[in-house]
């Protein structure tokens, strides 16, 4: 049996190892995904928190050996109902390969990550390895992934893992899963939502339901969260440092759209607003 609390690539040591990120352990990102979450919200996010530029972007897609979508990729000023947030706005070539864990395990060990960048990448690809195979039945290096294997599911998590490394988080903090019925198109057909591996994927995970129809949580960012060991909780006691909101490609008429990122520092008990000492 799959342990999904804990999977086989065990990243806690990591997120609490001085070489994670810079060095510091006490910034926190939060997630509040009111609106959904997929892997390129979580990159468009994490880019704006960041404050990337278009070379430091294109930096990043040299480091994973990407540079040929330099121009292709992109983070966006976006404007949902008067309110304006950011978006990746991405345009890939068209690819029809269908690669296996190995393929990606090689792919990412090529790449000009850091090692705790790389064992970021290739723990989420294992974890969705072993979700897919419990779904159907086989073991994890016999998977194919299809459009988690894509080249657009390559560059969410290897800029995610790249940029969580270098913004030195040490604390994720997500909020409550929104989820909605329906069904959802994929390679294998029409499928329930929440998808198989999502589903697979949600255990130990906060969730809430919502208006709408269809998917709002893909299993890329599910798998991203739960392989970097994010807790689903409330806001915790934080500075905030920056702030984004990001918008999906997916835009509800019934609900609020749009998913917030924070980015701060652990609580500081010298700290004095200027209301007066802060006591937890």
């Amino acid at each position: 049996m799959i342990d999904l609390k804990a999977p086989n690539l065990n990243l806690a040591p990591v997120l609490s190892s001085p070489h994670f990120g810079s060095g510091q352990s006490d910034r926190f990102l939060v997630i509040r995904p009111v609106g959904g979450l997929a892997g390129d919200i979580i990159v468009a996010g994490l880019l704006s928190l960041a404050e990337a530029t278009p070379a430091d972007l294109e930096q990043f897609l040299d480091d994973l050996n990407l540079g040929a979508l330099a121009g292709r990729v992109t983070l966006i000023e976006r404007w949902v109902k008067q309110i304006g947030g950011v978006s990746l706005a991405v345009d890939l070539p068209e690819e029809f390969e269908h690669r296996n864990l190995k393929d990606i395990e090689d792919f990412f060990a090529a790449t000009r990550l850091t090692e705790v960048a790389r064992a970021m990448a290739i723990g989420t690809f294992r974890l969705l390895a072993e979700v897919e195979g419990s779904v159907h039945g086989l073991a994890p290096s016999e998977i194919h992934f299809h459009e988690v294997g894509a080249l657009d599911s390559l560059l969410d998590i290897g800029l995610a893992a790249l940029l969580v490394n270098r913004l030195a988080i040490s604390r994720i903090i997500c909020g409550p899963l929104p989820l909605c019925d329906g069904v959802i198109k994929c390679w294998h057909g029409w499928l329930p939502s929440p998808a198989p591996a999502v589903l697979k994927l949600l255990t130990g995970v906060l969730v809430i339901g919502r208006a709408g129809f269809g998917e709002t949580v893909t299993p890329t960012a599910l798998a991203l969260l739960k392989s970097l060991g994010a807790e689903f909780g409330p806001w915790p006691l934080m500075l905030v440092e920056h702030q984004t909101l990001v918008y999906g490609t997916k835009i509800f008429d019934e609900a609020p759209n749009g998913t917030i990122f924070a980015l701060g520092r652990a609580y500081d008990s010298g700290f004095v607003s200027p209301i007066g000492e802060i006591h937890p």
